[in-house]
């Protein structure tokens, strides 16, 4: 029976991994390496902004020594959704890392980078032609919101890698990238099946994340055969069980039986997981369905809204505690009564969150009846321009501070700051204007790839 052997680094470049296990999975006879480095977790911020949310001295550390293991071996390395949101910047700056450990180790390999930024116009067209569907929970697509979007980028499917690998790529970095086409790509271009290979690429793609202790800092190994795959630790003081590999087939998942994919969809209703007699786990019954309608792609983008300024205080008073309602009402009234015509005109948003009063759940707090002795207090403001949003929260933040209440009997403040200056500016706030699904897509157009002999 044929096997390939699959090492997932961690579940995300820059968290960090165990060299041990690096080294682990490299004597087991990894065939290939390969890591996701992205992910909406964080936030429209990443994909707005340009910015990736692990540093650069964290991603350096973990790619360089994968490319050293890689090439030592002769074997390929794969990352996915660069940077953390997959688009241009975020493409480019984990190409400068590779260029950069490459030339500190003398290496020599055939590079791929896969881009997955989309034109506006693309997607404008798309919507005309209704072949734009929004995501569950999100409102229809409009020509309007798609022109107000910084960047869009799409989630690829296996297609581009296995593209990539048929050029003899050795390196390949790809943009914004399905979690599970990463480790997918070469099974299925290889002949397994393709279901096998889909759920094996989604249970290790969160590295150890499927292990117990969970760590999304370490990794896992995958083998894939003709009818079955298998995933454990490479770390000795981590052990998969059916049970953790199973639960984490559903993880980010609404159906526990079927999860989609751009290809098609991935039915786990007839999976089965066992202990094999190396302790780990067996896994088989995994079927995947094409999709009739051709590729469907996620679309992501994100527009610039504004400004933010926050303030972090705290309050152990409980009168103030008592009345915390009536002091934002207030509040709220004295910022607008002070700001200048034009900034109520231009428009701003301010926030008020009670940490230890409901600021988690919000209204959905089954338990909003419980008060503790004390609470933080996070006022947050979001303007047109960073001044603007710094005036917004400066009144508020004084205003708050001195705002009177039934039952006070101190004129001293209402708050207790832990830093000075007290208001932080926290710079551009974006949102996600596009989270929707793009039907009929053509994947060689959507997602070019260029090469570069290293």
């Amino acid at each position: 029976m044929s096997e390939l052997k699959l090492l997932a680094l961690n579940g995300f470049l820059g968290y960090g991994y165990e060299l041990e296990s690096l080294k682990a999975g490299l004597e087991a006879g990894a065939e290939m390496i390969g890591a996701d480095a992205g992910s909406t977790d964080a936030g429209p911020f990443y994909l707005g902004s340009g910015r990736q949310l692990v540093k650069t001295a964290q991603v350096e550390r973990d790619f360089s020594h994968a490319l050293q293991a890689a090439r030592g071996r002769g074997i390929p390395l794969v990352i996915g959704s660069a940077g953390t949101a997959g688009g241009e910047p975020h493409l480019h700056s984990l190409l400068e890392v590779v260029r950069r450990s490459a030339e500190r180790q003398h290496q020599h390999f055939k590079l791929a980078f896969i881009h997955a930024e989309i034109e506006l116009e693309l997607v404008l067209r798309a919507l005309e032609e209704k072949r734009i569907e929004p995501m569950p929970g999100v409102p229809p697509l409009t020509a309007q919101e798609v022109r107000q979007t910084t960047r869009i980028v799409g989630q690829m499917g296996s297609e581009p890698f296995i593209r990539a690998f048929k050029a003899g790529a050795e390196v390949i970095i790809a943009g914004r990238a399905c979690d599970a086409s990463v480790f997918a790509a070469l099974p299925i271009m290889q002949g397994y099946d393709a279901g096998l290979a889909l759920h094996l690429a989604k249970v290790i793609e969160c590295g150890a994340l499927c292990a117990r202790p969970p760590s999304a800092g370490d990794s896992m190994l995958g083998t894939i055969r003709d009818d079955h795959f298998t995933v454990r630790a490479l770390n000795p003081l981590r052990r998969v069980s059916p049970e953790s590999v199973a639960s984490h087939s559903l993880y980010e998942q609404p159906d526990p039986n079927r999860f989609e994919e751009p290809e098609g969809s991935l039915d786990l209703s007839g999976a089965e997981y066992e202990t094999a007699p190396d302790g780990s786990v067996r896994v088989s019954g995994s079927r995947f369905l094409p999709r009739s309608g051709g590729i469907t792609i996620k679309l992501e983008g994100a527009r610039l809204e504004g400004y933010r300024s926050v303030t972090v205080a705290g309050v152990r008073d409980f009168k103030v505690l008592a009345h915390l309602e009536e002091i934002e009402a207030e509040t709220r009234g004295m910022v607008e009564r002070n700001l200048t015509d034009e900034m109520v005109r231009e428009g701003y948003r301010l926030l008020f969150r009670y940490y230890g009063c409901n600021a988690v759940l919000g209204e959905n707090e089954p338990l909003s009846e419980r008060h503790g002795h004390e609470a933080g207090v996070l006022i947050e403001a979001i303007a047109s321009t960073q001044e603007a949003a710094d005036t917004v929260l400066a009144l508020a933040r004084s205003s708050f501070l001195h705002c009177s209440f039934p039952g006070r009997s101190t004129t001293a403040g209402n708050l207790a700051f832990p830093f000075s200056p007290s208001d932080l500016s926290a710079g551009q706030v974006y949102s996600f204007s596009i989270y929707h699904l793009l039907h009929g897509a053509d994947q060689q157009r959507l997602f070019p790839i260029e090469y570069e002999q290293i």
